[in-house]
């Protein structure tokens, strides 16, 4: 049922889903296989889509850990508002990771820990992907971590121009086989580029 529905979504939406299928627990896992869950106070993760990466921060994060889940596809979103509907400290909101400051604040998160993506930036208009990118360098607390996937490396050089440091792996019991980009930016970096860890440019 799962698989349909993202493969409709993708049929009708194929500039926001990005994929005709589901991630795998596979990709699931290593994407959260460096997070360090005994530390991790908030974690935001955006564009969960049917929850694959959901399901694994559930299972492994610490009872108290804040996670914030950011769904723009309508029909993601009711679907994870069912499924999750009895968690403890988890809130799902309908919009877009382009209002993650001020869902921070509306939230009153000071900050993220880490920073879990599904969003397709390859498909993402290049404005709305650099103002995600910003404003994500922004909300992480320092030597936080960015966790992306795309299924090539072309976007990147335009990471790079967000966070310093990148390490790429791969994953091929996926479809398709994937690229995960683990990004931070050293602290004196951030604060001398940032200023401010809690102000919000614009």
């Amino acid at each position: 049922m799962k698989r349909l529905l993202f493969l409709f979504q993708y049929i009708v939406k194929p500039r926001t889903v990005g994929a005709i299928m589901p991630s795998s627990r596979f990709l699931a896992e290593k994407m959260t296989e460096k997070i360090d869950f005994h530390k991790a106070e908030y974690i935001v993760e955006y564009g969960p889509g049917t929850g694959v990466f959901t399901k694994k921060l559930l299972e492994k994060r610490q009872p108290g850990t804040m996670i914030l889940l950011i769904e723009q596809n309508e029909e993601f979103y009711a679907l994870l508002k069912e499924k999750y509907k009895d968690e403890q400290n988890l809130f799902i909101v309908h919009g877009s990771a382009e209002h993650i400051g001020k869902l921070l604040k509306e939230y009153r998160i000071p900050h993220a820990d880490y920073v879990v993506s599904g969003l397709p930036f390859a498909s993402l208009p290049k404005r709305v992907s650099d103002e995600i990118l910003t404003d994500t360098a922004k909300i992480l607390k320092n030597e936080g971590e960015f966790i992306t996937f795309q299924y090539t490396q072309f976007k990147k050089t335009l990471i790079e121009q967000f966070f310093t440091q990148i390490e790429v792996r791969r994953e091929l019991r996926n479809i398709p086989p994937a690229y995960v980009f683990s990004c931070s930016l050293p602290k004196q970096t951030k604060e001398d580029v940032y200023g401010d860890k809690h102000s919000y440019r614009r």
